[in-house]
């Protein structure tokens, strides 16, 4: 039985990609959802990963969810967090629940899940935490003020954390994927994505959710247990902390 991980947001977009990115890596894959049943059923149906439904802005959902996971696949030694929603406004038209709904799931979610794993990892003096943080969290992008200032926070976090953990045995690294070629981004106007958002990108192109899946399971892996409070930057060029 290998390594158990768990991959929030991990059954659509970058997150299914790192799930089975995991699973052939040898991990035992659990992979959580906030809604879309039938797309978890169907990520199921095709792999093999278990996936479980819950809320990362609620701590008490992520308490209870993560206590399934471990009774049905063991301790979590590797957490992914992947779940990310948007509401892009621009700031002057930008609700207190447009600004709250961002946060909640893109900040405190990583407080939510990454809380209850913890002590367990610190008395097993070892674990993995890649938090999925974004390009638009280094740089800032217009429209998204709060999913920006929620994404360079888990840079804070993933920082701070990761002085904590690493004389228990835990790394805590981020990753900062770039434009991706998503069903969420490709389903932006073809003319926009090679007109203004493709030109920016020095590679000239999208990145896969694979590319991001193969970091994920490089900083999981033990050949990378030097590496804590790290952001690696996968964007093709587009920028450069």
């Amino acid at each position: 039985m290998g390594k158990v991980a768990l991959v929030t947001g991990g059954s659509r977009g970058i997150g299914a990609a790192i799930s089975k990115a995991l699973k052939e890596a040898g991990y035992e894959v659990a992979a959580n959802y906030a809604g879309n049943e039938d797309a978890a059923r169907a990520f199921t149906a095709e792999t093999g990963i278990k996936t479980y439904k819950w809320s990362v802005a609620d701590y008490e959902s992520c308490e209870a969810g993560i206590k399934q996971v471990e009774a049905d696949l063991g301790p979590v030694e590797v957490l992914v967090n992947n779940a990310g929603i948007t509401r892009d406004s621009m700031f002057h038209k930008m609700t207190p629940t447009q600004w709250k709904e961002v946060i909640d799931t893109n900040l405190s979610g990583l407080f939510n899940m990454t809380h209850p794993v913890w002590s367990g990892m610190r008395d097993r003096k070892y674990g993995r935490i890649i938090n999925i943080s974004s390009i638009n969290g280094q740089k800032g992008q217009a429209g998204q003020a709060n999913y920006s200032a929620a994404k360079a926070g888990d840079l804070g976090f993933t920082k701070a954390l990761a002085q904590e953990g690493a004389r228990a045995g835990i790394t805590v690294n981020a990753i900062c994927p770039g434009y991706i070629g998503t069903e969420m981004v490709r389903a932006i106007d073809e003319k926009v994505l090679n007109e203004r958002i493709i030109p920016q990108i020095p590679v000239g192109r999208l990145g896969e959710p694979e590319e991001i899946a193969r970091c994920v399971v490089f900083l999981a892996s033990e050949e990378a247990g030097f590496i804590t409070g790290a952001t690696l930057s996968a964007n093709g060029g587009q920028f450069f902390a």
